[in-house]
C-alpha cells in the first residue's frame, strides 16, 4: 500500500536510480561546462588567478557593479536571476540592507518551495512507482519512497558541487545538516518521549554513518576527490542497503521462529495497525476529495475546478490561526505545482486520476521540464532557426493530449495511468533542482555581502533550511508516540545524504571535466565541522550503549548542549577569534 510505505520516506535512504542521474546531468551539465571553460577552469588546471568576489565590498559604491559584472568570479552559476548584480547594480548603496532583507524573505520562500514539492508530489510519486513495481517495504524503503526525505539535501549538493567556488557550500551543508540532525533532532526526541532504541538498527546505522564521515574526513585531508573514491562512494551505500535487507529478513526468520511474536514494548519495525496511523498522519497530499458526495457526477469544468483548488475550506475553518498564515504563503506554490505535476495515488480506487488535469498536464508538464532543464536553454533553443523547442512540446503535448481526452473517460482511469507517475516524478524533480539552484546562488550572494565563508553558510542556513521539515516531522512523531521510527530517521536518512549527495555530486563533475575534484575547505572551520561531527557519533555510539539502550532526557539534553557548544565554536572560527598559529 503506498500510503503505509510513504512513512518510509522520512525514516530511510535511498540508492539514487539512474534516471535521476540522467535528470540532473542534463539539467546541470551545461551550465557546469559553462563555468568550467573557459571562463572558469576545471580544478587542478593552472590559470590566472580572478579577484575573490568578496573584495567587492572594499571598493566605492561607484566601482562595485562594474566589478560585479567584469569579475568571473563574481558570475552566477545557472538559475534564472543575477542576484550579485541586482545587489550592486540595481539597489543603490542606501538601500542595500533593504535588498538583503528580500533576498533573505525570498530564501526562506524558496525553502517552503522546497518542501512543498518534496512532501506532496515528489514523495507520492515514488511511492506510486514504487507500487507499480512491486517493490517490498525493504527494498522500497532503501530505494524509491525515501527519496523525497533527502531530496532538498541532495539536489542543493548536486548543484554546489557543480560550480568548485560552491563546493565548500555543499560541504558544509551535508555536514552542518549531519551535526543538527544527530544532535538537536536526536536530543529532542529524546527529550519529548524518552523511549527504548532498537539496539540493532541504531548500531548498524551509526557505524555506517562513522565510515562514512571518516572517508570524508579522509578526503579533506587529501584535498580531492578521484573517480575512485565517488565510486566507493555510492559503492557504500549500495553495500548499506544490502545490509539494511538482510538485516530485515534475519529479524523477521528470528520473529517467525520464535513463534511469531517480539519481545513486549521493544518491537523493531512496526505494527501493521502502527503503520497506517503512522501513515495517514504523513499523508498530507489530500485536498478533500473525501467530502464529496458519492451519487453526485461532476461535469468536466468542476473536475478541473476542484483539482485545481488547494484550500480545503472545512480543514480551514478547523486549523489555527499559524496554520492558515502558513497556508496562505503556499497556496501560490501548490496551485502551481497542481497545475504542472501529475500525482498518482494508488490508494484510491480513481488512483488521483483527474481527466482534464490530467491531459492539461500532458501539455504542461513537458513544457515545465524543458523550460527548468539548463535554466530555459533548450527550450528556447530554435530548432533549424524556425521553430523554438518549447513550441514544438506545446504542439506534441496538445495532441496528446487530445487522443488521451477523447479515448478516456472521467470516472475510470486508462490502463497506462501509471506512466503520469513517472511524468510527475521527472516534473518535480527539475522544480525541486531549480529552486535548489536558486537556493545555493542566493546563499553564494549573501556570503559575498557579508563576507562569510560558503562552509559557514552550508551548516547554518541550507542546513536549517533544507533540515526543518525532517525536524517538524520527526518531533510530531514522538508526540504522537512514535519516537523509535523519529529516532530512526535521525541516522537512516542522513547517511543517504552524505554518500550518494558527495558520490553523486563529485560523479557527475569529473565526468563533465574529467579532472579530480579538488576540495579547497575554508580553512580550520572544515575541520572544526568534520571533528565535531564525528564527536557527536562517538558520543551517541558509547552513551546509548551504556544506558541500555534506554534514551533519557539527559541524554537529550547533552546532545542539545553539544550542538549549541559547536554552533558558538562554528562561528567564533569563522570571525577568526578561533584560529591556528603560524609556526
Amino acid at each position: 500500500m503506498a500510503g503505509r510505505w510513504l512513512h518510509l520516506c522520512r525514516v530511510q535512504g535511498l540508492l539514487c536510480v539512474p534516471l535521476m542521474v540522467e535528470t540532473v546531468s542534463g539539467a546541470r551539465g551545461l551550465s557546469t561546462g559553462a563555468h568550467i571553460s573557459p571562463q572558469f577552469p576545471a580544478l587542478g588546471v593552472n590559470q590566472t588567478p580572478v579577484k575573490d568576489c568578496r573584495d567587492v565590498c572594499g571598493l566605492n559604491a561607484s566601482e562595485r557593479c562594474s566589478f560585479i559584472r567584469t569579475n568571473p568570479d563574481c558570475r552566477s552559476g545557472g538559475g534564472y536571476l543575477d542576484y550579485l548584480e541586482g545587489i550592486f547594480c540595481h539597489f543603490p548603496p542606501s538601500l542595500l540592507p533593504l535588498a538583503v532583507t528580500l533576498y533573505v524573505f525570498w530564501l526562506f520562500y524558496l525553502f517552503l518551495i522546497l518542501g512543498v514539492t518534496a512532501a506532496k508530489f515528489f514523495c507520492p510519486n515514488l511511492s506510486a512507482i514504487s507500487t507499480t513495481l512491486k517493490l517490498s517495504h525493504n527494498v522500497a524503503g532503501v530505494t524509491f519512497l525515501a527519496f523525497g526525505n533527502g531530496a532538498p539535501d541532495i539536489f542543493s549538493a548536486l548543484v554546489a558541487f557543480s560550480d568548485p567556488r560552491t563546493a565548500g557550500l555543499a560541504l558544509g551543508a551535508l555536514f552542518g545538516a549531519g551535526v543538527l540532525v544527530t544532535t538537536v533532532v536526536a536530543g529532542g526526541i529524546a527529550t519529548l518521549h524518552p523511549f527504548t532504541a532498537a539496539s540493532r538498527p541504531f548500531l548498524r546505522d551509526i557505524v555506517f554513518y562513522m565510515v562514512a564521515v571518516f572517508l570524508t574526513f579522509t578526503v579533506l585531508f587529501r584535498g580531492r576527490v578521484t573517480l575512485a573514491w565517488a565510486l566507493g562512494y555510492l559503492g557504500l551505500y549500495a553495500f548499506y542497503v544490502v545490509t539494511v535487507i538482510l538485516c530485515t529478513w534475519v529479524y523477521r526468520w528470528q520473529r517467525r521462529r520464535s513463534l511469531g511474536y517480539s519481545v513486549p514494548g521493544t518491537p523493531e519495525v512496526l505494527s501493521d495497525s502502527e503503520e497506517d496511523r503512522a501513515s495517514s498522519n504523513t499523508n498530507s497530499y489530500d485536498y478533500g476529495d473525501e467530502y464529496r458526495p458519492l451519487l453526485y457526477q461532476e461535469t468536466t469544468a468542476e473536475i478541473l475546478a476542484h483539482a485545481l483548488n488547494p484550500l480545503d475550506l472545512r480543514k480551514w475553518r478547523s486549523k489555527s490561526a499559524y496554520w492558515r498564515a502558513l497556508k496562505v504563503f503556499k497556496l501560490p506554490v501548490e496551485f502551481l505545482l497542481l497545475l504542472t505535476v501529475p500525482v498518482v495515488d494508488p490508494d484510491r480506487d480513481d488512483r488521483n486520476w483527474k481527466r482534464p488535469l490530467n491531459c492539461l498536464h500532458l501539455v504542461v508538464s513537458p513544457l515545465v521540464l524543458v523550460l527548468t532543464l539548463q535554466s530555459g536553454v533548450y527550450g528556447v533553443y530554435e530548432i533549424g532557426g524556425l521553430l523554438p523547442v518549447w513550441a514544438v512540446v506545446v504542439i506534441a503535448g496538445t495532441a496528446l493530449a487530445s487522443v488521451t481526452f477523447f479515448a478516456t473517460s472521467n470516472r475510470k482511469p486508462p490502463r497506462l495511468h501509471w506512466l503520469f507517475a513517472f511524468l510527475g516524478f521527472l516534473t518535480s524533480a527539475l522544480w525541486i533542482n531549480a529552486a535548489a539552484t536558486e537556493v545555493v546562488n542566493i546563499l553564494r550572494s549573501l556570503g559575498v555581502v557579508f563576507r562569510l565563508s560558503n562552509t559557514v553558510l552550508g551548516l547554518t542556513l541550507l542546513a536549517w533550511g533544507n533540515s526543518i521539515g525532517d525536524v517538524f516531522s520527526d518531533f510530531t512523531l514522538a508526540r504522537q508516540g512514535y519516537p523509535r521510527m523519529a529516532f530512526s530517521a535521525c541516522f537512516g536518512g542522513i547517511i543517504f545524504n552524505i554518500l550518494v549527495g558527495v558520490g553523486l555530486g563529485c560523479l557527475l563533475q569529473i565526468s563533465r571535466s574529467h579532472v579530480d575534484v579538488k576540495l579547497e575547505p575554508d580553512g580550520l572551520l572544515a575541520w572544526v565541522l568534520a571533528g565535531a561531527l564525528g564527536l557527536s557519533l562517538v558520543f551517541s555510539l558509547v552513551a546509548v550503549p551504556l544506558q541500555c539502550f534506554q534514551l533519557s532526557k539527559v541524554y537529550g539534553f547533552c546532545l542539545l548542549l553539544f550542538y549549541l557548544n559547536f554552533l558558538v565554536v562554528a562561528l567564533l572560527t569563522e570571525f577568526g577569534v578561533i584560529h591556528l598559529r603560524s609556526v
